[in-house]
């Protein structure tokens, strides 16, 4: 009868041991390799650094342009110059010029300096624009991290409550192969029936499906967790199961901050300014541009030789030129076809847009705030409510096994009471990880979630 049970009693000596050994991830641990590792993460601070190099002064247009250009051209060239029927003095016919491998060479180098001196401020609004939006940007990074930092959390903890479900189902199991052994020797003393060692059977058999079922659910769960932390999937570990709550006060400062710590109500800041920027950028058109331009350049010709006169070859000739300018130009665009007058209209447009967005963000998160309070004290709540109902389930429990041992009871109702106490416990582990939860939503509606120890 009793070897029925040693696949179950295997299962349970090895998990059990090798719990033993797995290291512990700690909340600070899982944060860490979390900022280090995660993809979402890094791909948003790969965002962050190209707004700063948008926001930097090579990006700004206020550094002027140098641009330098260089030729070379080599021409080899044979000719023959006939005179037809000219005579020279002496009555004979004037000779042929030939002129063979004549070279000429050109060379030339130039430096053009430009630089806008004013451009109707454009420059100024836009290089300010940047700047806010690298701000922006940033945000936009910190939103990514507070989602991820959640989603760890929401894991983590669900590793956590897994794991106090295993013991729970463990000492369940233990409890009911005890059971098992005394039903099984009260039968060989005649003290009860075949059907007791059956039922006992019977719970045997579920407590261990039920732990091998969570130890699935936890093994996929850790999986899941290294995703997260971008580490090996089988990497195998035991987490933190102590939770800690923030104090009363503390809450209430950090909802009383929230509107200025929000990372939604940051963002639409940050666009609302981006928008005035807009609307004096496109104001620019109406104004002038001034720019400064200079130069240098330098030339060599060497011409080749040509025919002369009487047939006399001309020798080629070198020159070289030195050359600098410089010049200021001004543009007025005085009618650009109503271009820039529509432009200005729809920033201003969209600015007013931006406007109404912002109060309902606000309008949002303050609700989004309220709702979120009411969810996590109710959560605590629960909690409370539900660790209480643990020590009145674990009591009941006692009571029950000593009128078991003591034959007042049947079988069946102390299944129940211990029934009664495995879901009370379970009960307890879900509510606390509900309210800490609860609580990290809270914190991230607050804009504290990255500020505080978890």
């Amino acid at each position: 009868m009793r070897r029925i049970y040693i696949v179950p009693i295997l299962i349970f000596t090895f998990f059990s041991k090798g719990n033993a050994q797995e290291k512990l991830l700690s909340k600070e641990e899982a944060v860490a390799l979390t900022l280090e590792n995660n993809y979402g993460i890094n791909v948003a601070k790969n965002f962050v650094e190209i707004a700063e190099n948008n926001k930097s002064v090579l990006n700004s247009g206020y550094l002027p342009s140098l641009t330098g250009t260089a030729g070379a051209n080599y021409n080899r060239s044979d000719s023959n110059t006939e005179f037809p029927g000219q005579l020279l003095e002496d009555g004979s016919l004037r000779p042929d010029a030939e002129v063979n491998k004549a070279e000429s060479q050109r060379y030339n180098s130039g430096l053009n300096l430009n630089y806008t001196l004013f451009d109707g401020l454009g420059r100024y609004y836009n290089y300010k624009r940047l700047k806010e939006q690298y701000q922006l940007s940033e945000l936009q990074a910190r939103e990514t991290i507070e989602n991820t930092m959640l989603q760890l959390f929401s894991v983590y903890f669900e590793v956590a409550r897994l794991t106090e479900n295993e013991n729970v189902l463990q000492q369940a199991l233990e409890i009911s192969k005890n059971r098992n052994t005394r039903a099984e020797y009260a039968f060989d003393y005649g003290q009860n029936t075949k059907l007791d060692i059956l039922n006992a059977q019977v719970d045997v058999t579920n407590d261990s499906i039920n732990l091998l079922n969570v130890q699935q659910q936890l093994r996929n769960t850790k999986r899941d967790l290294n995703v997260i932390v971008n580490q090996n999937l089988e990497e195998t570990y035991v987490v933190d199961t102590v939770v800690r709550f923030v104090s009363k006060l503390r809450l209430e400062e950090f909802i009383s901050q929230a509107q200025s710590n929000n990372v939604a109500v940051l963002q639409t800041e940050r666009n609302l300014k981006i928008n005035e920027y807009d609307i004096k950028v496109n104001k620019s058109g109406y104004l002038p541009t001034i720019g400064l331009s200079g130069s240098y350049g330098w030339n060599l010709n060497q011409s080749a030789p040509s025919a002369f006169f009487s047939g006399v070859v001309f020798p080629g000739t070198n020159t070289t030129s030195v050359s600098l300018g410089l010049g200021a130009s001004l543009t007025w665009n005085l009618f650009d076809g109503g271009g820039t007058t529509v432009r200005v209209k729809n920033s201003k447009i969209a600015y007013e847009n931006q406007e109404m967005l912002k109060k309902q963000v606000e309008l949002e998160v303050n609700r989004d705030i309220q709702n979120a309070m009411d969810i996590y004290k109710n959560r605590l709540n629960i909690y409370n409510i539900q660790e209480q109902n643990v020590l009145t389930n674990q009591n009941n429990f006692e009571r029950s096994k000593e009128q078991f041992q003591l034959g007042r009871i049947t079988s069946i109702e102390f299944r129940q009471a211990q029934i009664n106490l495995l879901n009370a416990q379970t009960n307890k582990n879900l509510a606390k990880y509900d309210a800490k939860l609860a609580e990290l939503q809270l914190l991230q509606l607050t804009g504290q979630l990255l500020n505080v120890d978890l």
